[in-house]
């Protein structure tokens, strides 16, 4: 598309957006409002502009603190927090599906203008506390492995580095306190690539680790580029961590961006990036418990049986058996974190998740753009979220950071990753609890 008919299109988008200035449902929770579909020529596509930080911090709870760890990283996603107290950092960039159609075009314009710059690291980095005073400040940093291909989700289990690259799951051995890999990994199975609309591959391992679960994001919207290119996507899989084997794990998941397991038990949960060009509100993206065989609608319906009208042919028999999300988000919040909480957190905070919110590019009034707390009771959510780390989106329009992976560390610290600023945040008690769980 030539330049002029872009910036054409782009102005036609915005003014398209605007027409649609009513206030959002209530959509936070088990039963959001979900209104009737809006489709038009082009969706609604706005992305906050990028300034820098300057002498400002993100903001926090009272009785907390945040500070940056680790800067002029090269696109931090997720972390890990190892048992020494390390900080493991997975940097990158995946993807690149071709363009549909012009509005893939105006759409891949306008989300670049909110990203980073930066070249992609396609590396781990480790952080270590250097003078193990425990003070928060991370001396050290260093590579621990490189040349790697868009890794993300990151999981340690018995002596074993699991990497989940964009194309494969990988496997370093890993001994406590060493600050580079002792070689190059070995792969554990190959992962769908092909196309990688959604490149992201989430992680994270079962208590006994044994099982290994991968959160596949679909290839397309809802489903444009036929289901040929679905195979093996929108899906979590379950992989044997000895052989590597797999299976499904559970279905009809359009995006699962982070995956976790609540402590003491072998439920596994997922935050998820559902479909777009429905309207400011709609569909809710969410935080869900993740059933073994469950279907979760993706791509004939959401958030239950609302059937999709765009989808051809149907499937009422599967729409018939999706199953409901537990946590409504809210629509294009762009959930890319989740991590369970810890009594060191402090009591406000001790029973719950965290959930990273990278921000919409797609509707006219953005959202997202934080790190919330959803609480739980009895092994549920319970009741609304709770802003935890703000000041992202500032209130000049402009945003300075976007959060992505939210890792609890057990001593009472919530390690942020931030892919705009390539920055890792800390936040901590300012007064931390002295029960902290130990890892």
């Amino acid at each position: 598309m030539k330049r002029a008919n872009l910036l054409a299109a782009i102005g036609l988008s915005a003014l398209l957006g605007a027409c649609g200035g009513d206030p959002d449902p209530v959509q936070y929770g088990p039963d959001p409002a979900l209104p009737d579909p809006q489709r038009g020529l082009l969706p609604s596509m706005t992305i906050a502009k990028p300034a820098q930080w300057g002498d400002r911090l993100p903001t926090v709870p009272q009785g907390y603190t945040i500070a940056a760890i680790a800067t002029g990283l090269k696109i931090p996603r997720q972390t890990l927090v190892l048992p020494n107290g390390d900080i493991l950092v997975a940097e990158g960039r995946g993807g690149g599906a071709p363009s549909l159609k012009p509005k893939d075009v105006i759409a891949g314009y306008i989300k670049s203008k909110g990203n980073t710059q930066v070249e992609s690291g396609d590396r781990l980095t480790l952080l270590r506390d250097g003078d193990g005073d425990g003070d928060g400040t991370y001396e050290e940093q260093t590579v621990f492995a490189e040349d790697l291909n868009a890794p993300y989700g990151l999981a340690l289990v018995d002596g074993n580095l699991y990497v989940a690259n964009q194309d494969a799951l990988v496997r370093f051995d890993y001994r406590e306190g060493q600050t580079r890999a002792s070689g190059p990994p070995a792969k554990v199975a190959d992962l769908p690539s092909q196309i990688n609309h959604h490149w992201t591959k989430a992680l994270t391992a079962s208590p006994d680790g044994r099982f290994l679960y991968v959160g596949i994001g679909s290839n397309s919207n809802i489903t444009e580029r036929g289901m040929a290119a679905e195979v093996d996507r929108a899906v979590v899989w379950q992989v044997d961590a000895k052989t590597g084997a797999h299976k499904p794990y559970a279905t009809g998941l359009r995006n699962p961006t982070a995956l976790a397991v609540r402590p003491g038990t072998d439920e596994l949960w997922a935050v998820v990036n559902e479909r777009d060009e429905f309207g400011p509100n709609l569909v809710p993206d969410y935080l869900t418990s993740v059933r073994e065989g469950g279907f979760y609608g993706w791509p004939y319906s959401y958030w239950g049986q609302n059937v999709d009208p765009r989808v051809r042919p149907q499937d009422p028999e599967k729409v018939a058996s999706a199953i409901v999300p537990d946590y409504s988000l809210g629509s294009h919040v762009a959930a890319l974190g989740l991590d369970f909480s810890v009594p060191a957190m402090g009591a406000r905070f001790a029973d719950g998740v965290f959930v990273g919110e990278h921000g919409s590019w797609n509707r006219e009034e953005p959202v997202g753009y934080k790190v919330i707390f959803v609480p739980f009771r009895d092994g549920r959510p319970a009741g609304p979220p709770v802003d935890f780390v703000t000041g992202f989106l500032g209130e000049d329009g402009k945003t300075r950071g976007r959060p992505v992976g939210v890792t609890v560390d057990p001593r009472g610290a919530l390690i942020v990753a931030d892919d705009l600023s390539n920055t890792v945040w800390r936040v901590t008690p300012a007064r931390p609890p002295t029960a902290a769980r130990t890892p």
